[in-house]
Parts: C-alpha cells; sequence; structure tokens
C-alpha cells in the first residue's frame, strides 16, 4: 500500500512540472557587453541545478580527498584490532585441539596486538574483555601444561583487569575468572582453595549449576560429605543429572554419611535430616537400620526407619534391583532378631500374611521361616525355610537358610538331615 502511494505521488509530482514546463513562456536575458543572450525560463533553471549539483559532487570529492590520511589510519588500526580478534579465535581454537603452546602463544599474540592498539591511542570498547578472555585462554593452556608460575601470572593479571575496569561486563567476567579458578584448584585436588574461591562468590552464583557441580566435587574431597550432600540434593532437583544417576549419587553420599556415625544419637539427627524422598531409598534405610543395630542402637527405632519399605517390598513384579531386595531383606532380618514380646504377635502375622498373598516369593518365605524359626514355631519355619532354600537366589540369604534347617534338624534330633543340610551350607559360596 505504501509503495502505491508513493508512485501516485510521483506521478502527480512529474505531471505538474511538466505541465509547468510546458506552458512556461518566460525568458531570462543575459546582458554580456557587448552581446546579449536570451533563454528560456526552463532552460536558465535546468542550468542552475547542474551548476549546484557540480558544486556539491565537487565539494564532497574534494572531502574525500582530503580524509584519506584519516582513512588510511582508521584501515590499519582496524587491521591490527582484527589481527588481534583473530589471534584470540585461534588461541581459542588451540585450546580446544589440545595445542596448548600454540594456544597459549596465540593468546599472548593477541594481548600484545591489543597493547600496541592501546599505545597509538585506540580504546576499544570490549577491550577489557579481550584482555580478560586472552589471560584465561593462556592460563588455561599454562594449566594443561603443568605451568603453574605462568597461570598464576595470567590469572592475576585477569583478575586484575576485571577489578580494574567499570564496565558493564566486569560482574560476569570476575564470576567466569573466579569459577575458572576454583577448577583449576580442584584439577590439582586442593579441595580447600576451591570452596574459598566458590565461597568468596555472591550467593546467587552459588547457586549456579556449574559452581554447585564444582562445589560437590570439592565438598567430597574435602570430606565435608554434608555439604556435599546438600549440594548434590539441590543439583536432582534442578535436573543436573539424570534421575538414576542422582539417585545413586545421593544414595553413595547418605551411605557414606552414615558411616561416619559412631552413635545411635547421631545417627538419628542424620535420620531426621533426610528427606521422605531420601527416606524411602532402599539402600538409604537399610543401611541406616544396619548401621543402628551395629552401633548397640534400638532393633524397634530401626524396624521404624524400615517400615516405609514393607509394602514396596512386596511388590510384584519387583520394583527394586536384585541387591536392592537382598539388602532390605537383610536389613528386616536383622532387626526382627530379638523382637519385643508385645510386637511379636504384630510382625509376625504381618510377615505371614505377605507371605501368603505372594507364596512364591522366595525372599518373603525366608522371613516367615527366620520369623518362625525365632518363636519356636518349628514346623512352619521348617517348610517354609526348605521351601525358600530352592528359590533364594542371593548366596548370603541361601547359606542362613540352610544353617536355620540344620539346627531345625539338630532340634529334631535327625543326625542324618542336619549332616546334608551343614554340608549344603559350606558348599554355598560366597563372594
Amino acid at each position: 500500500m505504501r509503495a502505491a502511494l508513493w508512485l501516485i505521488i510521483l506521478f502527480a509530482l512529474a505531471a505538474a512540472g511538466a505541465w509547468l514546463a510546458g506552458n512556461n513562456q518566460g525568458t531570462v536575458t543575459l546582458f554580456l557587453f557587448p552581446h546579449r543572450i536570451d533563454l528560456s525560463l526552463n532552460l536558465a533553471a535546468l542550468a542552475v541545478l547542474l551548476v549546484v549539483l557540480l558544486v556539491i559532487l565537487a565539494q564532497r570529492a574534494l572531502e574525500a580527498f582530503l580524509a584519506l590520511p584519516k582513512r588510511a589510519q582508521r584501515w590499519r588500526l582496524q587491521q591490527k584490532e582484527r589481527a588481534s580478534h583473530a589471534a584470540l579465535l585461534d588461541s581459542m581454537g588451540y585450546l580446544m585441539a589440545g595445542r596448548y603452546l600454540r594456544a597459549r602463544k596465540a593468546a599472548e599474540q593477541a594481548l600484545a596486538k591489543e597493547a600496541l592498539l592501546q599505545a597509538s591511542g585506540v580504546t576499544l570498547d570490549h577491550a577489557v574483555s579481550l584482555r580478560t578472555l586472552a589471560h584465561i585462554i593462556a592460563a588455561e593452556a599454562s594449566h594443561a601444561l603443568q605451568d603453574k608460575a605462568q597461570r598464576q601470572q595470567h590469572l592475576d593479571q585477569a583478575i586484575a583487569q576485571v577489578q580494574a575496569s567499570s564496565g558493564a561486563e566486569r560482574q560476569s567476567l570476575l564470576e567466569g575468572t573466579q569459577l575458572r579458578a576454583a577448577r583449576w584448584s580442584l584439577d590439582e585436588r586442593d579441595a580447600t582453595a576451591s570452596l574459598a574461591r566458590l565461597s568468596a562468590l555472591p550467593p546467587a552464583v552459588g547457586r549456579r549449576m556449574a559452581a554447585m557441580r564444582l562445589q560437590l566435587k570439592a565438598a567430597r574431597l574435602a570430606g565435608q560429605t554434608d555439604q556435599a550432600l546438600e549440594t548434590a540434593s539441590l543439583l536432582a532437583k534442578h535436573r543436573a543429572f539424570s534421575p538414576e544417576a542422582a539417585e545413586s549419587l545421593v544414595t553413595r553420599l547418605i551411605l557414606d554419611l552414615l558411616g561416619q556415625m559412631h552413635d545411635p544419637e547421631a545417627l538419628q539427627r542424620v535420620w531426621k535430616r533426610l528427606s521422605p524422598s531420601q527416606r524411602l531409598m532402599p539402600f538409604v534405610a537399610a543401611e541406616a537400620a544396619l548401621r543402628c543395630l551395629q552401633l548397640g542402637g534400638s532393633a524397634a527405632m530401626a524396624r521404624l526407619w524400615l517400615q516405609d519399605l514393607w509394602i514396596p517390598m512386596q511388590a510384584s513384579p519387583p520394583i527394586w534391583s536384585d541387591v536392592q531386595l537382598l539388602r532390605v531383606v537383610q536389613a528386616f532380618d536383622a532387626c526382627l532378631l530379638g523382637v519385643e514380646a508385645e510386637d511379636a504377635f504384630v510382625w509376625l502375622s504381618r510377615v505371614e500374611s505377605a507371605q501368603q498373598s505372594q507364596p512364591r516369593a522366595a525372599h518373603l518365605q525366608y522371613l516367615a521361616g527366620m520369623l518362625c524359626l525365632r518363636h519356636r514355631l518349628w514346623g512352619k519355619a521348617q517348610s517354609l525355610l526348605a521351601h525358600a532354600v530352592k528359590n533364594l537366589q542371593a548366596p548370603v540369604l541361601q547359606r542362613k537358610a540352610w544353617i536355620a534347617l540344620a539346627e531345625l534338624a539338630e532340634q529334631r534330633q535327625d543326625p542324618v538331615q542336619a549332616a546334608a543340610a551343614w554340608k549344603q551350607a559350606a558348599s554355598v559360596s560366597i563372594d
């Protein structure tokens, strides 16, 4: 629509100009003694326009000619600027390709070319960023070459460049430099220095994914399991890992933390700090219960920690791996040993109901048989363990089942069956 309007306007102007020029009878007389020149008004106007145009073109040509030295100087400065940028890009390419000596040399060339520009009186708008990145690349290459002196020198110069600036990019450059320095300290197994650099960052920066990953590695290296667990939980919440990797990492850290406890009270405090989802992890609950019994804690408290796993353990098909199911069964087996009299009937009915609902579940048969054995229900224990031992896959549980069958045979004064059961228990190999 706009183009159509312009076309109409141009057509109108052309028509008006043609009408004025075609009906213009005026003349212009020039007296150049002893001559007289008569010109039409249209020709005179056209001549004036041509003269004005020639004057403008001549003026612009003269300005362009006089500006040639400045343009040449500007071109040379642009070439120097492009050369510094090209050197910086070359250094980045060499660094990614693993050619660290060339990367450092190219970064130093970029710094030298930028220094020439500065000496010429030209200050780039992004000079601070260029110098800082060049120093960081040179420091990164020196770190890969195990040249700590050069790395520290370039790192100090990069920090000095950033701190001396006042531009909008100052904060991001300083944060990036500190994160890079923290990673270098971590690569050298200096967890204390890495954590110190990370703690100096603003809180908002410390919550970034890159910073939390470094903090997790440094905390694990420094043996600060509490901090590592907190960081890993945040990373898992923000989906920094796959669900499987996050669960495995958090489980490993919780197990390490449980292993560091040396009394039931401290163990209970750690358990209360765990989130509900972490308490439902099979390895976590099982190891916490076993650790509680190992430290002389209450079996009732250990059973309370395992109680939420009782229903998931009965799932068919199993929702846990064989290793997880084995550890939970071992924890229940240990916690049900010596169960108090008031809880004995409750747990016995609970285990029997679960076993009857899944008569082919070997782990439930094993638990029911062991619980019946401890409460002197010899007949039920014999039947359940005899069926369970045929289907148990874990050698640890197989051996315990055969030992229980041997003890039952001795209780019945059946030396033949007892000897056979003891022989079977001895033949089970446990890696």
